[in-house]
């Protein structure tokens, strides 16, 4: 493994099997100087309990507390699932689609990072690669790595609002090839994907015979001119695994309820072998906890309008206030403004710094004065970025920003 070091303190494993963002957001948080009194403000992590601004509705509060009182939900659940929570996950996806799944194609699992790893459980075999987006999610390599599968990374075009370079995905997939990966809305680019680039993407999974996971746990976080379309809409073009949670657009990510879900009208997924192998797994996985699966139906099904449109209009307020002040710093500007998720890419200009070498420098300079954290892209796979977080109030993001402009001045080459 190749290691960087900054300051010569603090070692950084850039090797992208070994890289994870908490793991990075620790070593920035203890690069903070503890003599610095002014708060921390952090816009690297996509947690926005962190902040005042956002927080879940009533019913789900109220859902899980009477799922504790009732006193009937502290045993073990089924090991896919409490069978009302599947059902339930599976009547609310299949709003959105053109076909009604039920709850045998629902699986109950601990977050969408743990989907994230039964998905590539399921699909490993020797010899077998899978095609990942870059920038991308880390997690998705990491589990690779521990299922030795071969990742091969195609980009996503920055110019043409992050979508998938199709010809880069047809280039690299052989006979070895499991499946490709898109997560929409994306992070960390905060893309949203056409109904028509969708359409494309699962032509040409089509084409080369793999199937599609659609890790969509920013599912209906869409603020821009395209709204979210599940990629299980084209689950009869190829087959779809639809990866999810409660976490984001509930903003309960600390509840650990996510969904694996086959999109998958054509059957593939429900040949006899296949569902016992699925089954099989989640024999050996913990799920989430069994009182928060029983208060999912209550939260799904109670949920009113007016919290979802609330958390719209907040994420897109910050996002362009976030924007607009990042272009107002010299050294770093948002090509692509977000139109969902909870965070942005920021290209970094180093020709503008003075003693500043590459985005893992300039984070943990930029914690250690200002005590201010973004995430280097070089975690997503993007040298040379910022991956920034608006999922924070106006104050936050308008003082980590003006602190930022700070540390340029004084870090800016002079001419």
């Amino acid at each position: 493994m190749e290691n960087g070091a900054v300051n010569q303190q603090i070692p950084v494993d850039t090797t992208s099997a070994t890289i994870t963002i908490k793991g990075i957001l620790s070593l920035l948080l203890q690069n903070v100087d503890e003599n610095d009194n002014r708060r921390l403000i952090s816009l690297g992590m996509g947690d926005p309990t962190a902040y005042s601004c956002f927080h879940t509705t009533q019913v789900a509060q109220e859902a899980v507390v009477d799922a504790i009182q009732s006193d009937k939900f502290n045993g073990y659940a089924p090991t896919v699932g409490l069978p009302q929570t599947r059902r339930a996950i599976a009547e609310y996806l299949s709003r959105d689609l053109p076909y009604k799944l039920t709850s045998d194609d629902v699986f109950v699992t601990s977050g969408c990072t743990q989907a994230i790893d039964v998905a590539l459980a399921m699909l490993s075999r020797p010899g077998a690669n899978i095609l990942l987006p870059r920038p991308g999610f880390p997690i998705y390599e990491l589990c690779s790595a521990f299922r030795h599968l071969e990742v091969r990374n195609f980009d996503l075009l920055q110019e043409n609002a992050w979508e998938v370079d199709l010809d880069a995905v047809e280039a690299l997939a052989d006979h070895n090839t499991v499946a490709m990966v898109i997560v929409n809305p994306g992070n960390p680019c905060g893309n949203v994907y056409s109904y028509q680039h969708l359409e494309k993407i699962a032509e040409t999974a089509k084409k080369l015979r793999i199937l599609v996971i659609a890790d969509e746990v920013y599912g209906h976080l869409a603020f821009g001119g395209k709204p979210f379309v599940p990629m299980g809409v084209f689950g009869s073009t190829v087959p779809v695994l639809t990866l999810g949670s409660l976490s984001k657009r509930w903003i309960v990510p600390g509840w650990r309820l996510g969904w694996f879900v086959t999109s998958d009208p054509c059957g593939m997924f429900r040949k006899p072998k296949v569902v016992e192998r699925i089954k099989k797994y989640f024999d050996i996985l913990g799920g989430p906890a069994t009182f928060v699966q029983a208060a999912v139906p209550r939260i799904i099904e109670q949920t009113e309008e007016v919290f979802f449109k609330k958390t719209i209009y907040l994420l897109k307020q910050s996002s362009d206030i976030c924007c607009d002040l990042i272009n107002e710093i010299p050294c770093i500007t948002c090509p692509n403004k977000p139109e969902g998720s909870m965070a942005v890419m920021v290209k970094l200009d180093l020709s503008l710094l003075e003693d500043i070498t590459d985005d893992i420098e300039f984070c943990f300079k930029l914690a250690k004065e200002e005590s201010v954290i973004f995430l280097p892209g070089t975690a997503v796979g993007l040298k040379n970025w910022l991956r920034v977080t608006f999922a924070a109030d106006p104050n936050s993001i308008e003082e980590g920003l003006r602190r930022t402009k700070c540390f340029y001045q004084r870090h800016a080459r002079k001419l």
